[in-house]
């Protein structure tokens, strides 16, 4: 349930800056059409017009370019998978544990007040480290063998918890370019229907389903890209968690296994 309110909390922000960029841009309209300066067509954006056009702008324009439809698709999958993104990194995050303090504390509390103190010690510890100790220690008066095979088993369920949403995260990178090139073969199908209407092969008949079947697939292949990196982040940090875990389990038990001599 708290991934699911920080989901939701992680979009309805991008969903808010997206609205305030918006009416930011509508209160400068205005204030534009009061200049006497002359319109500049679409084509001119990109095409170096003697004007400087926001990027903001710029973007919108080879948005409507690309055609609406699939172009918001394009851009759904780019939101939904950053909010996907930046919750599991908010995630990881708060998994970090300093695992060398927490090893000491229950090292400290086994010594001083035993299993019951070591407990309160991983119940008063967040992340999955004092999660999966904590399980070892239920089990602490079962013999040291059972206690290894239970943080094995728990170890399991950390890892995926921790890799929770990445096929999500992974359809989307693939989604992206794939809407991008269905657009691009709806595009040059206009294109020839633009030609066998006309009944000539005229460059100015062609451009318009080019334009939309090359916007289509560049912005559907930079959605792609940007999740890309993201993916890749999020799985360097699930590794150097699951390090740190398997590390920390190994010395869990010597730990245990000197106080049962």
């Amino acid at each position: 349930m708290k991934k699911f309110f920080m989901f939701l909390a992680v979009a309805g922000l991008m969903t808010l800056s997206a609205q305030i960029a918006s009416a930011q841009e509508e209160e400068a309209a205005p204030a534009a059409a009061t200049e006497q300066v002359a319109p500049a067509s679409p084509q001119d954006l990109f095409a170096g017009s003697g004007e400087d056009v926001p990027l903001h702008q710029a973007l919108k324009t080879k948005f409507i370019e690309g055609g609406a439809g699939f172009m918001s698709l394009v851009i759904i999958c780019l939101i939904l998978g950053l909010a996907l993104s930046i919750e599991r990194i908010l995630y990881l995050a708060l998994s970090k544990t300093n695992t060398t303090k927490l090893l000491e504390n229950v090292e400290a509390a086994l010594a001083n007040g035993g299993i019951e103190k070591a407990k309160e010690v991983c119940r008063n510890t967040r992340g999955p480290v004092a999660s999966i100790f904590y399980q070892g220690l239920l089990r602490a008066d079962q013999g040291v063998d059972v206690v290894e095979k239970t943080i094995v088993s728990y170890g399991g369920v950390q890892m995926s918890l921790m890799e929770n949403g990445l096929s999500w995260i992974s359809l989307f990178i693939a989604i992206a370019p794939s809407l991008g090139f269905l657009g691009t073969v709806i595009g040059m199908i206009q294109a020839f229907d633009a030609i066998q209407s006309a009944g000539d092969i005229s460059p100015n008949i062609v451009a318009g389903g080019m334009k939309v079947a090359l916007i289509t697939t560049v912005g559907g292949l930079i959605v792609a890209m940007i999740l890309q990196v993201f993916y890749n982040y999020i799985l360097a940090k699930i590794d150097s968690l699951s390090i740190d875990m398997e590390d920390a389990s190994i010395r869990f038990v010597d730990i245990l296994t000197k106080k049962s001599k």
